[in-house]
């Protein structure tokens, strides 16, 4: 330190170094009282003794946003018709002793839709107690959905949040849903749905004909769906798209061939012992499900709605050479996209030392969004529901214990659903993609959430980064699981760069290539 600064110092004061940082808080102990957390002031016992100063960095806290609430019902919402509910439901119905309430809907949707066919009892009560399920699980009112908030779901957001999970309860988010939704015509709706009827304010909004005077009926014959606009059903495309990619239907049709004593396209009859005897359920299960073929969507169906909703396409002998009059090119690339700046965005926010940007992720996000509203019209509203029920019935059948007689499953291997060692081991015996299913089921649970939360976000309209970031971090067991599947299933690892926008369909198809060569040098 130069002279002129030494004649400046205080008198009693020691002159300070250019020393190490142990050395300064010696000295600022020795001095004077330091108050390091801003709690109170630190005393010093004695001049010479040193005090060991712990610090320590905290992930900053970003304001809580009310489209919080949405998220929180959107995952509450595909818990209810996921597997394991969907089973439950089933099971209470087909084998036990459901409420009064199920049943009495059972019964008055199974007498509606009766399918015109001798001896298939069984498998209409199956179809029709899928339909009630779906129905009644997947299209609630709106305004209702704040009341389904329990303690422990605000716990769960809480921790996803990383906040104390004292500072969020059941009723705060209960206020969040309530201020979040947008009331049209006397009636709750989403704020996303609400810019969509804005557009058409000139169109009038049809109630139930049944309440309504004989003079209007008429008039109420042309408009929006109330229903529509309160009781959105949260179900996405892409669930039964991963598990189409995983087998599950293939491992459906090649039971039925073999139940209607039909040899399949290879040589070698892999199933030839599949001998389900008539005197238990299945039997009659099978003979249903076939009979009721011609009702269900085909595989081009399916395929060309994957087209139209995601841009994605599936690759075999039973497709012809698809012809989409609309594809969604760009979908799975800004997707991709999106999920690699949400890999950037975990790593810098546990960086302490790192405001990780939410700016990157709020223009992903409407990227996304913008992509996916277009793809929301023509089938959307019915044939993705519709597959699901289709799938979710091919779900229980092959859960049922008579299917592990003759597809022989790896019993110590636990799977989270029980239909999942069937289908593997069905794809054992057909010599199939040798991808755990599992990694598909991850692929289509968490997609469906994901792009949920994106499609009815009003991403449209939000400016702030704050509720991007607040998104990324709800969402981050889900977008990790989904990406760490991804590469499980197709080798693409969405973390590096540059962005692999292949389509999924071409990985799967090289991969089994390759598959098969190495089965052949062996």
């Amino acid at each position: 330190m130069s002279q002129e600064k030494q004649k400046d110092q205080p008198v009693g004061q020691p002159t300070i170094k250019q020393s190490s940082t142990k050395e300064m808080i010696s000295f600022l102990a020795k001095t004077k009282s330091v108050d390091f957390f801003g709690g109170g002031q630190q005393t010093s016992t004695a001049p010479d003794t040193v005090r060991e100063v712990k610090v320590g960095l905290q992930r900053p806290l970003i304001p809580l946003t009310e489209d919080l609430a949405l998220w929180v019902v959107i995952r509450n919402s595909t818990g209810n018709i996921g597997s394991e509910s969907y089973m439950k439901f089933i099971n209470d119905v087909m084998c036990g002793e459901p409420s009064a309430k199920d049943q009495r809907e059972v019964n008055e949707k199974r007498n509606e839709s009766k399918l015109p066919f001798l001896g298939v009892d069984s498998y209409d009560l199956l179809r029709v107690a899928t339909e009630v399920f779906l129905m009644t699980k997947c299209g609630v009112k709106v305004e209702k959905w704040g009341s389904l908030i329990t303690g422990e779901i605000a716990q769960d957001t809480a921790r996803r949040l990383g906040r104390d999970e004292a500072t969020i309860n059941e009723g705060i988010i209960k206020n969040w849903w309530n201020g979040y939704i947008t009331m049209v015509n006397g009636s709750g709706t989403l704020p996303h749905l609400a810019l969509i009827m804005a557009k058409l304010s000139d169109i009038s909004i049809k109630i139930d004909v049944s309440t309504e005077e004989e003079r209007d009926k008429v008039a109420k014959c042309y408009g929006i769906l109330e229903e529509k606009l309160t009781r959105p059903c949260f179900l996405e495309l892409i669930w039964s798209y991963w598990h189409e990619e995983g087998m599950l239907v293939q491992t459906m049709n090649a039971i039925s061939l073999r139940f209607q004593n039909k040899r399949g396209p290879a040589g070698r009859d892999p199933l030839a012992h599949l001998e389900i005897d008539p005197l238990r359920p299945l039997n009659n299960m099978l003979w249903g499900y076939i009979q009721d073929e011609q009702h269900r969507l085909t595989v081009v169906r399916r395929a060309y709605e994957y087209d139209h909703h995601y841009g994605l396409t599936l690759y075999g002998k039973a497709l012809p050479k698809m012809q989409p009059a609309e594809s969604r090119s760009k979908f799975l690339e800004s997707f991709h996209n999106l999920l690699h700046l949400c890999s950037i965005f975990f790593k810098e926010d546990d960086d302490t030392t790192v405001i990780a940007d939410g700016f990157p992720l709020l223009n992903g996000l409407k990227e996304v969004h913008l992509l996916l509203t277009q793809g929301q019209h023509n089938q959307y509203g019915d044939l993705p529901w519709t597959a699901r029920r289709e799938m979710l019935m091919q779900q229980w059948l092959l859960a049922r214990p008579e299917m592990r007689e003759f597809l022989p499953s790896r019993i110590m291997v636990a799977y989270p659903e029980p239909w999942m060692d069937r289908v593997d081991a069905m794809k054992r015996l057909q010599g199939w993609t040798d991808t755990p299913v599992i990694h598909f089921r991850n692929l289509g649970v968490f997609g469906e959430q994901i792009l949920l939360s994106i499609r009815f976000g009003a991403w449209i309209e939000v400016f702030k980064p704050d509720q991007a970031a607040n998104w990324a971090r709800y969402w981050r067991a889900e977008i990790q699981g989904y990406i760490h599947a991804y590469r499980a299933v197709t080798g693409v690892d969405l973390t590096s760069e540059p962005v692999d926008h292949t389509l999924p369909s071409v990985h799967l198809r090289n991969r089994f290539a390759i598959q098969r060569q190495s089965r052949q040098s062996r």
